[in-house]
């Protein structure tokens, strides 16, 4: 039982940072898909 805690810490640590970086890619991703539709580049037009 001495090592649960800090393993659970650094699993939650972990899944926070995972969880955090796929929320910013989801954003991206849709940002991205959005802007292109709304604003075509070059080839585009």
């Amino acid at each position: 039982m001495i090592a649960a805690n800090p393993w659970h810490w650094w699993i939650g640590v972990v899944l926070a940072l995972a969880s955090g970086g796929a929320l910013v890619g989801v954003i991206l991703g849709y940002v991205q898909k959005v802007s292109s539709s709304r604003y075509p580049g070059r080839r585009k037009r």
